[in-house]
């Protein structure tokens, strides 16, 4: 698609959208581009770019609060945060690499457009848990404002919560306020190696629920283990479960000996200290372990203790692998390549065991033909409908990217 428009200010993104919007003319939205295989193909003549956009506009170290133009490298924002030893909380995950892109383009508009968050979501919360304020331009091209610079009660519509997360169809970005958290000053990651779906599903839950304050919980099949960057774990040829505890040095060597204890029946786990622990976490953010290529993928929300048994459900008809996280919660499901992705095989998973599927990683043809998002319920179906209708009444924003009549 060759007819790419990039506003290098707001009201340059402003006017761009009137313009398009007074000639109904349907548009992408996107940013860094890292996303733009997510989601139903978008039926559109053109591309909206914020890559334009960029710049650090407000940081406040001892507030833990900063701003940030929507087509900012999510890149610069950590290099900056690092620089004061303090990190975004929700860990985003980069999901360019799965998707046949370079690792470190998606932008902060994507960050909170996508709301995918990594490891420490389960404690921390998600993207959306760490927005104060937004500014954005709506599909009539007018400028809005939600939030502000620091925290407060909220009375009405959460506008900015609901914006983080539409993936473009509702609203373009101009800028974010986001909170911010200081880094941990150690890290331990305990590894248990060689355990079936279900026990590691009981093991992340009990760490989870115990007063040792377990950041990350993760469980890889064995043939994604193998495909680990972290040699000494892709040696073992088995799963993987991992634990993460992080804070002061003093802590963490309390907290991961009595969780060691607590889990004494699964064996004795391997340990990484500080520098491979943010290795293998990092890897896991950038999904080397699902790299790109002709299967298909799947993102599933569910209860931790049923994901073990929604995937049996699944595997009982097509083979798959599966990334655990949030202590089981959320399963990354690789299927091979098929004419509906495993659709019907995963769906009706989902309805027996509760929760939500997202197609992630498919062929154009495939994600015309599925149901990438969640299907809507009749109430939420009217709600999303009268969303669109207020911010984007001409359908111009990514149209179609969600579902197939927004």
């Amino acid at each position: 698609m060759s007819n790419v428009l990039q506003p290098a200010t707001e009201w340059e993104l402003k006017s761009m959208i009137a313009s398009l919007a007074e000639r109904q003319i349907p548009v992408e939205v996107a940013g860094g581009g890292s996303k733009r295989t997510c989601g139903r193909p978008v039926a559109a003549t053109a591309v909206l770019s914020t890559a334009m956009l960029r710049g650090i506009t407000l940081y406040e170290p001892t507030e833990l609060v900063m701003s940030a133009r929507s087509g900012t490298p999510l890149s610069q924002v950590e290099v900056e945060l690092a620089s004061r030893g303090q990190m975004l909380p929700f860990e985003p995950i980069d999901l360019g690499p799965m998707l046949g892109q370079q690792a470190g383009q998606q932008t902060m508009g994507g960050v909170f457009g996508a709301n995918l968050s990594g490891a420490r979501r389960f404690v921390a919360g998600a993207a959306r848990d760490h927005v104060l304020g937004i500014q954005a331009i709506n599909g009539r091209g007018e400028q809005f404002k939600s939030g502000g610079r620091v925290m407060k009660n909220v009375t009405g519509i959460d506008v900015a919560r609901g914006i983080t997360g539409s993936w473009g169809t509702l609203a373009v970005l101009s800028e974010i306020t986001f909170k911010v958290l200081p880094l941990p000053d150690d890290m331990t990651t305990l590894v248990y190696t060689g355990l079936t779906d279900e026990l590691a599903a009981e093991l992340m839950c009990i760490a989870s629920g115990s007063p040792f304050e377990v950041s990350g919980a993760v469980h890889l099949t064995a043939a994604l283990a193998r495909r680990l960057k972290t040699g000494e774990l892709a040696e073992e040829k088995k799963p993987v479960t991992a634990l993460r505890i992080e804070n002061f040095s003093k802590s963490v060597e309390y907290r991961k000996t009595r969780l060691k204890e607590l889990l004494v029946a699964f064996g004795t786990p391997a340990e990484l200290d500080l520098d491979p622990s943010l290795k293998f976490w990092n890897e896991l953010r950038r999904f080397s372990v699902l790299p790109f290529g002709p299967t298909h993928v799947w993102r599933i929300s569910t209860s931790p203790r049923n994901g073990p048994k929604l995937v049996a459900a699944i595997r009982r008809h097509v083979p798959v692998e599966v990334m655990y996280d949030w202590s089981g919660g959320l399963v990354w499901l690789e299927t091979a390549a098929s004419a509906d992705a495993g659709a019907a095989d995963v769906r009706r998973a989902v309805a027996s065991f509760g929760g939500h599927a997202t197609l992630i990683r498919a062929e154009d043809a495939v994600r015309r033909e599925v149901q990438v998002f969640q299907p809507l319920t009749p109430a939420v179906a009217r709600i999303t409908q009268g969303l669109k209708a207020a911010f984007d009444p001409l359908g111009l924003l990514s149209p179609g990217r969600m579902y197939a009549n927004l």
